[in-house]
């Protein structure tokens, strides 16, 4: 079976390499590329998606993943697809009164921040299709993916090298999920073998407050573990004081005022749903950490 990957003409490669697989140049928002890469292909994984939690203009991380699902699922239905698992995340999952899970979904409208809002939007849309186009389409929402070959990296990636090379002397009262990225990728596996259409299933590990994680890193690099809580009012200033330097340098800030909005929630969700239906497990988290730092170390990105 001949696995087919997008890329943009500006992607880096890398993360391919020792893989058999073809490289097809595109973009999920376009839907004539689209309409080129889904030629002749039986199944689809959409895990793209434009994962910035900040941007100079924040709306156009919604108008991106929105396109991005449209083209994509609108050029899979018209190829005749026959199965597809749709990359969500629990971004689009209420975090009221404790752990969540699939039954408590979000509206838009209380979203916070244009990531979270552009995922749930998405989410919607693909929803959508399912019911009103018979699109043959499984959610997956992963939780806080963390391990290997993270090359951007990602926003939590950022966290574990800042952590890991001691630029995070401190931390606020939050918590997240955090899981393995390659068990998620099995995860991804199941749900496409045994998923139901239309439905969705959380993808989470283990939940652990940002100390605990810090804690962990800190020992896995040999550093002094932080110790000291801040309250998040103070941070705002030196939030909105970082957005604006990055509006004019165009790199992304390490603190926005949403990243601190979310962190009054501890991002904990509950995997029940896919351990009973599809059978997924999960690792450990301290696992993923100590694969995700001995990767970066590899990489050079620890110093």
């Amino acid at each position: 079976m001949q696995v087919s990957c997008l890329v943009r003409k500006s992607s880096p490669r890398s993360n391919f390499s020792g893989f058999d697989v073809q490289l097809v140049e595109g973009d999920m928002r376009d839907p004539a590329s689209m309409a080129a890469a889904m030629a002749g292909q039986r199944h689809l994984f959409h895990v793209a998606a434009d994962y910035r939690l900040w941007a100079r203009d924040t709306e156009e991380i919604v108008r991106n993943n929105l396109a991005g699902v449209r083209a994509v699922m609108q050029a899979a239905k018209a190829a005749g697809v026959e199965r597809i698992v749709y990359t969500s995340s629990v971004a689009t999952l209420s975090l009221k009164d404790g752990p969540s899970d699939e039954s408590r979904p979000l509206e838009p409208k209380d979203a916070i921040g244009a990531y979270k809002r552009s995922k749930v939007v998405a989410e919607r849309e693909v929803e959508r299709m399912v019911a009103e186009e018979d699109l043959p389409a499984v959610i997956v929402n992963p939780s806080t993916p963390i391990g290997p070959r993270d090359v951007k990296p990602s926003p939590t990636g950022r966290i574990i090298v800042e952590a890991a090379t001691g630029k995070m002397p401190a931390f606020v009262d939050t918590g997240l999920n955090l899981v393995h990225v390659d068990d998620v990728a099995h995860g991804h596996l199941l749900a496409f073998d045994k998923g139901k259409v239309g439905e969705r299933y959380v993808l989470g590990g283990q939940d652990a407050s940002l100390r605990e994680m810090l804690g962990v890193i800190a020992e896995l690099v040999g550093r002094k573990a932080p110790t000291v809580s801040l309250p998040l009012g103070p941070l705002f200033p030196l939030a909105h004081a970082a957005e604006a330097v990055a509006r004019i340098t165009g790199k992304e800030p390490f603190l926005t005022a949403d990243a601190l909005r979310m962190s009054r929630h501890k991002m904990f969700f509950s995997s029940a749903k896919a351990q009973s239906e599809l059978g997924y497990r999960a690792r450990p988290y301290r696992n993923a950490l100590e694969d995700a730092v001995t990767w970066f170390k590899t990489a050079g990105r620890l110093r």
